[in-house]
């Protein structure tokens, strides 16, 4: 896969309940390829998290908090970007992704509570992963996965301060 520019932006995200799956659908962003998140709500505590792990596994990943999810989009497409909105009702991965892969900056748009009906009206592509109810952070996985082709398994994480290293059986890490 050619190196391209892959951001997420979370909306929906409720501090008072969201904190953990946020920071699972940043965490899973940034294993496989993505470059930062947008944070469209005010939760410094996620943006903390998401840079503590990035300072100890590498990478440049960032965590924007607080941003307006309509500028955002904007912004992106202003920029020569293409939003892809992960749902139940759009058209079905396997059958979108190859016209995705060819984009060089998109943005995965991926909601928390109900999403707004608009959003299926801004993105490029209202993409589905499977079509019943189901995570986010899988929906993220899945679509990272697919869109990289495997890639993401051969990913390096350049200023990591520890790493796994892949063993058959038990926890092997090594500091860097």
């Amino acid at each position: 896969m050619t190196e391209k520019e892959i951001a997420i932006l979370r909306i929906g995200h409720r501090p008072e309940r969201d904190q953990r799956v946020t920071t699972h659908v940043a965490l899973t962003g940034r294993a496989l390829g993505a470059s930062g998140m947008y944070l469209a709500a005010d939760d410094k505590g996620v943006a903390e998290s998401v840079k503590d792990v990035a300072d100890r596994w590498g990478g440049t990943f960032f965590c924007e908090n607080n941003v307006k999810w309509r500028s955002c989009i904007k912004d992106w497409k202003a920029a020569g970007g293409k939003v892809v909105h992960l749902t139940m009702y759009g058209i079905n991965l396997p059958d979108i992704i190859g016209e995705i892969r060819p984009c060089e900056k998109l943005l995965v748009v991926v909601g928390a509570e109900k999403v707004p009906g608009e959003m299926y009206g801004l993105a490029d592509f209202n993409v589905a992963v499977t079509g019943q109810p189901h995570s986010e952070i899988s929906s993220l996985a899945l679509f990272l996965d697919h869109l990289a082709e495997g890639d993401e398994f051969k990913r390096e994480f350049p200023g990591a301060k520890i790493r796994i290293v892949p063993s058959k059986a038990g926890k092997h890490t090594e500091e860097l």
